[in-house]
């Protein structure tokens, strides 16, 4: 389970619709809880390092860009719990390429964009065998919220 504020929410599902029709990508900082849990206290947005023709359907995260968002999660007193990218005219769910890329521990928040409209947004964990991921549910980290938001399938929140 993953905990992201609305305003982050939004913020991945802006990014998504900017850099459409290529992938975005960035870094979820925050906290890693108790039984496997983690909290997202910010995104960190990266642009994708891609050679142009490779956009549409892959990211990259250059190192130096990656060790730059780690210092800025160390220097608050934070982690990076996981990444954030989209896939363009493509469902939110991990390609092969995506889990021959992953790594165990974190959270692999994946934001379809269709015709450059945010559909779906969902959170995905690497299965401790690296057979798979494992959906994770993602919970609305808002304070001013009387119910937990899920944002699934919907990228919009369902109060139960």
């Amino acid at each position: 389970m993953i905990t992201v504020g609305a305003t982050h929410v939004e913020a991945m599902r802006v990014h998504g619709q900017l850099d459409y029709p290529y992938e975005c990508c960035g870094l979820l900082i925050g906290r890693f809880l108790k039984y496997g849990r983690k909290a997202v206290s910010e995104i960190y947005p990266i642009s994708n390092a891609r050679e142009e023709q490779s956009k549409r359907n892959r990211f990259l995260i250059r190192p130096e860009e990656l060790l730059r968002g780690e210092r800025h999660a160390r220097d608050k007193g934070l982690d990076v719990v996981g990444f954030y990218h989209s896939h363009p005219d493509a469902p939110a769910v991990p390609s092969q390429y995506d889990l021959d890329h992953a790594w165990p521990t974190y959270s692999y928040i994946v934001v379809s964009v269709l015709n450059g409209v945010v559909r779906d947004l969902r959170s995905w964990e690497m299965k401790t065998d690296r057979s798979g991921f494992d959906e994770e549910e993602i919970l609305s980290g808002d304070s001013n919220h009387a119910c937990h938001n899920y944002y699934s399938y919907s990228a919009a929140a369902i109060c139960e």
